[in-house]
């Protein structure tokens, strides 16, 4: 049955918040967050039951997100109240948006530079899981974004191998534009929009994707996200220009092209070809200035377990955010300090975060609550989280960063320095 639209979202206390942080041992238990998106097709790898990829109605599209810690509300037309919100589980049940949460006990939970510069977690991640390709497009700068009342988004990939055992149709990205490409070419592209495919894939390049590797993207370079399950550290944003008009068949609508440009430049041609930040989309290095491997964060093999940096690098010369992905072995407890408040999930295993379990589930019914989410409040992260696998297999999360949090992380192609 599809989700009623009629809920409201509930209202919170800071004495609930307080509360709920107490328990949580300075963490806070997260429900899960799914998100569909009518013009994609799910890949149905993301653990959601097959019977409610469409949940929300077939006329909302199928479920292919999961959003992890987030504050960010989904820019999706007819959308819920509350889609693309993260809530707070207490006492087994939805209590209250982890939103709400941050605007009670801001400080405490994302960090004194975070609160004072934002007033927000200004970032989120997600699991974004298609059968096929996304269309070709970029995500606006924050001086484009601000023009329609919007922040610009930075983004980052990561492919977990526990999610892609399978590829699906299409696991190579498309990244930017060939270098001698000329703005009149993709302004020929758009002009033959309702003439079917407009060929612009004709002026970019793919890049085959590798479970374990991932990409950092900044704002307004073109893009074509390809089929493998990708975890998404970003900014806390979900505008988007689509640049491609079809895709595997099925037509892009206009309005995906222009929904965040002003009113009265969404036919001009030229404008929307000048969103792009030409230089970043024929860079002849592409690879080399976005790609990322995995860094560990110390030798700690020896002691059963393994941190390593798996999102990293500046944008526009500020560290946005990063990420992590840590893994212990059976039987072994560690106790991990960060440098600030950070969202995690769980993709393997069984075992414990402080207090809390964690279950990385094998299926989950649509509003079904699970074990495998976490919000790591800054006063928790930075005295020390201990993590202890329970199970027999690898205890593998991922958890992600706000702004400035890690400034000894590595930069973009550091990983060729450790392999020297």
């Amino acid at each position: 049955m599809a989700k009623s639209s009629k809920v409201k979202t509930p209202s919170t206390s800071l004495a609930k918040v307080k509360q709920a942080l107490e328990a949580g041992g300075g963490m806070l238990r997260l429900a899960p967050t799914w998100v569909p998106r009518n013009f994609l097709m799910p890949g149905r790898r993301i653990k959601l039951a097959p019977q409610d990829l469409y949940a929300y109605g077939a006329h909302r599209g199928g479920i292919d997100e999961r959003w992890f810690a987030s504050t960010t509300p989904a820019a999706n037309d007819n959308r819920e109240e509350d889609e693309g919100f993260s809530y707070v589980v207490v006492n087994g049940q939805r209590s209250f948006l982890l939103k709400d949460a941050v605007e009670l006990e801001g400080e405490r939970l994302v960090g004194p530079a975070i609160w004072k510069k934002y007033k927000r977690w200004p970032v989120y991640s997600k699991f974004f899981d298609n059968l096929g390709p996304i269309p070709h497009h970029m995500h606006q700068s924050k001086a484009q974004a601000a023009k329609v009342g919007q922040e610009g988004k930075p983004e980052s990939y990561y492919f977990p191998p526990q999610l892609n055992a399978v590829g699906n149709n299409f696991p190579y990205t498309f990244f930017g534009l060939e270098p001698g490409t000329t703005k009149e070419d993709i302004r020929q592209c758009l002009a033959r929009w309702n003439q079917g495919e407009n060929g612009i894939l004709n002026f970019s390049k793919a890049y085959r994707l590798q479970p374990g590797t991932g990409w950092l993207v900044p704002p307004c370079v073109l893009h074509a996200p390809g089929s493998l399950v990708t975890y998404e550290p970003q900014w806390g944003s979900d505008v988007f220009a689509m640049y491609q008009s079809m895709v595997e068949g099925r037509a892009v609508p206009w309005h995906l092209l222009t929904k965040d440009m002003p009113k009265d430049k969404h036919q001009d041609l030229d404008f929307i070809v000048n969103q792009l930040n030409w230089e970043g989309n024929v860079n002849p290095d592409f690879k080399d200035s976005h790609y990322l491997e995995p860094i560990p964060v110390a030798d700690s093999a020896s002691e059963g377990y393994v941190d390593r940096w798996i999102v990293y690098g500046k944008v526009d010369g500020e560290e946005l955010f990063s990420a992590r992905e840590l893994t212990i072995n059976p039987g072994v407890k560690v106790t991990i300090k960060d440098r600030g408040a950070y969202g995690l999930t769980a993709v393997q295993g069984t075992g414990k975060i402080g207090k809390l379990n964690l279950q990385t589930p094998a299926m989950i019914r649509f509003g079904e609550l699970t074990d495998d989410e976490v919000f790591v409040s800054h006063e928790a992260a930075t005295a020390g989280v201990t993590f202890e696998n329970t199970g027999l297999e690898p205890l593998v999360t991922l958890r992600y960063y706000g702004p400035g949090a890690n400034p000894q992380a590595p930069a973009v192609g550091d990983h060729k320095k450790k392999k020297r």
